[in-house]
């Protein structure tokens, strides 16, 4: 896989520079903090003409800097499912979302909040391109991105583990503001679409929506995911803070 433009790359050397082969840069390139941080990790490096640079990676974005990397690595889901309560993450299942620019920024949103992570279904769906590493800014080395093989079994799986279930809806769910929310929590967001498939919805327990009170048009997908996670972030910080106080 390659890594593309400053972002990156600069924060895969910081998070885990081992799974860099080997940076490729633009004669001209002179970033500093870039350099400092190939030079500390010690990654083999070649300078090439800008016009190879965008033969190894087609692209206007490069920024003057690409990364051959390790193949993506998903986290095991049921690694998710086992951490101990207080450490349990809210996850985000990404029911048939297949743009990787949706993807890439839920990553890198969620990424920015901390405690969530990524579920995407093996079939139908975006997987990990270097497109959704490019928009995800690195997002992808501080969050943990799971991939399930069923949607529906992998909710059931999380369910028996001892999470709760909310489906985003357009419409006819609990605003988020004011809906009580339950920990540990599972967030199923469909593709803009079709929504949520009848298949998966069975198995939520409850529904939540974002209100609209302006033009009633639909939010992007990856907007009203970044905007319930934002609300979720709150409820379960105030969540957490109620338990420590008992």
């Amino acid at each position: 896989m390659y890594l593309y433009g400053k972002n990156s790359v600069l924060e895969r050397l910081k998070a885990n520079p081992c799974s860099i082969r080997k940076i490729y840069l633009a004669d001209d390139f002179g970033d500093r903090r870039i350099l400092n941080a190939i030079r500390e990790a010690k990654v083999k490096t070649q300078r090439l003409p800008y016009k190879r640079l965008v033969k190894i990676k087609p692209s206007e974005h490069l920024q003057g800097i690409i990364a051959e990397v390790d193949n993506f690595f998903y986290t095991p889901f049921e690694n998710l499912l086992s951490k101990p309560a207080r450490q349990k993450l809210t996850l985000i299942f990404l029911d048939n979302l297949t743009d990787p620019q949706n993807l890439g920024v839920i990553i890198r949103s969620l990424a920015c909040l901390g405690g969530f992570a990524v579920v995407i279904p093996e079939h139908n769906s975006c997987k990990i391109t270097d497109a959704v590493l490019h928009v995800a800014s690195g997002g992808e080395n501080y969050i943990p991105i799971a991939m399930a093989g069923n949607t529906s079994k992998a909710l059931m799986e999380a369910k028996r583990a001892g999470y709760w279930s909310a489906g985003a809806t357009v419409e006819g769910g609990e605003e988020i503001e004011s809906a009580r929310l339950a920990f540990p929590l599972c967030l199923v967001m469909g593709s803009e679409g079709r929504g949520i498939r009848p298949g998966v919805i069975k198995h939520l327990d409850f529904k939540i929506t974002l209100p609209m009170r302006g033009a009633a048009l639909s939010f992007n997908v990856a907007i009203a995911t970044v905007l319930l996670s934002y609300e979720i972030f709150k409820k379960k910080r105030q969540a957490a803070r109620a338990s420590f106080g008992d």
